[in-house]
């Protein structure tokens, strides 16, 4: 079903600009991305660009923002219909980023003296098919270090904090498990023991919680560093005795919850290490509407379903498993933090009955889910830094002044100090990220 037709209007007195900015994003192909229409990101990258889909190609990310390597584009003139733009409309040739180097007080003066001209974060939309790589991202410090060692692989000097707010039913390997569950798996778990040897599965067992937490994360990082260092040879034949065991334990009906996906992994990377590495995780199931941030040196893989992701402006990822991509196992096993705790979910905060806030410990940004039904209305106070929306399907008006009509998939940019009042008459579905307003 096609969308309707959004009317927004809105107005603002920063730099003599007078409207929301209308964006068109940039699309990312990965493997692991959903195919064709039947990925959301399909969907919106095709109705914001009037680009062609293709069926039997997988649709993964939707970037919004400033970065190199994915920046958004101005739209200068025209209307967007859902066959692309209409009445010989026009991109220009502009990046947001430099949109805003020529008026940067759109952002808002805290933001620039905090960041400069640079967007802060980085708005996504993810298509999740199968898993994605085993990673982590670095600090600010690393990240430096990192940028400038090997500039074409760590392709920013930024760290990048993210945030994962579930479109649809979301599930992600998140955080090591706890120290009892860790015991449970190294004593249940034997091709985990034939990799890593018997001495370092006895340091976990002889573990006991009036251990010093510090002395835990050098136990947990020994085991994790020796099977993630393996031999690939001993990984690929020590994964065919975990996955016979594991279907011949499936006739029986006796499989858990992660058992059943470390089956589901293998199926996608055949002999990666990764698939053993998963049992060390928390496996995370997020619900619509539902939330997961994660720190800089925090392990994690989405596994599979759609979402909302914002994050600090970086692309930086340091990857040790389920991926075809670059590894670099050492990085990765000396960075992490090897906390042992299940992530915290975020259920929003009530702004209004309509829109909800989800606010992760860090300056960078927050994301509004803001879902209107029929007859209703809704305002959007000022912020005193910018916001980029993404209209994810109804009809309806975003008013203070001056008009743009918009549909599902448009992308907009509003100044800081802009004031909206939204009203629709059949349903509006957005979300919007800006910078966290815990930092004004």
């Amino acid at each position: 079903m096609e969308a309707e037709a959004v009317s927004i209007s809105v107005s603002t007195t920063m730099g003599g600009f007078n409207g929301l900015l209308r964006l068109t994003g940039c699309v990312k192909n990965y493997d692991w991305g959903r195919n064709g229409k039947e990925s959301c990101v399909a969907r919106l990258y095709g109705l914001n660009t009037g680009g062609k889909i293709y069926e039997d190609q997988p649709y993964a990310e939707f970037w919004m923002g400033t970065h190199d390597s994915g920046p958004s584009y101005v739209v200068e003139e025209g209307r967007r219909t859902t066959n692309g733009f209409a009445n010989g409309g026009e991109r220009e040739k502009l990046t947001l980023q430099d949109w805003i180097e020529k008026n940067p007080s759109v952002l808002g003066q805290t933001v620039l003296h905090k960041w400069g001209t640079h967007l802060p974060f980085l708005f996504k939309v993810l298509s999740v098919a199968k898993a994605l790589s085993i990673q982590a991202h670095p600090d600010k410090d690393l990240a430096t270090l990192l940028h400038k060692e090997q500039p074409l692989v760590y392709k920013d000097d930024n760290h990048k904090p993210e945030m994962a707010l579930a479109l649809t039913e979301f599930e992600a390997l998140c955080g090591f498990t706890s120290l009892e569950e860790l015991k449970v798996i190294v004593q249940t778990v034997p091709e985990i023991v034939e990799v890593v040897g018997d001495a370092p599965a006895k340091r976990v067992l002889d573990l006991n919680e009036d251990d010093g937490e510090e002395k835990v994360k050098l136990v947990l990082r020994k085991l994790f560093t020796e099977m993630m260092s393996a031999n690939k040879d001993v990984i690929t034949e020590v994964i065919a005795k975990l996955i016979s065991r594991l279907h011949i334990k499936n006739k029986a009906g006796q499989l858990t919850d992660k058992e059943q996906l470390v089956l589901r992994l293998e199926k996608q990377y055949p002999t990666d290490v990764g698939v053993l590495a998963a049992f060390l995780f928390n496996y995370v199931k997020l619900n619509p509407g539902e939330a997961l941030y994660l720190g800089a040196n925090e392990p994690h893989a989405y596994v599979y379903g759609e979402c909302v992701e914002c994050m600090a402006t970086s692309d930086n990822v340091v990857r040790a498993g389920l991926t075809p991509k670059h590894r670099d196992v050492t990085t990765l096993c000396s960075m992490l933090t090897y906390r042992q705790r299940y992530p915290e979910i975020l259920q929003g905060t009530k702004l209004n009955p309509f829109t909800m806030r989800y606010l992760p410990p860090f300056d960078e940004f927050e994301v509004d889910r803001c879902i209107l039904p029929q007859q209703s209305t809704v305002v959007f106070p000022s912020s005193s830094g910018p916001s980029i929306f993404v209209v994810m399907g109804g009809e309806g008006t975003m008013t203070t002044s001056a008009e743009e009509t918009v549909a599902e998939g448009d992308v907009l940019f509003a100044p800081a100090n802009t004031n909206i009042t939204i009203a629709t008459s059949s349903g509006l579905h957005l979300y919007r990220a800006g910078v966290n307003s815990r930092f004004f």
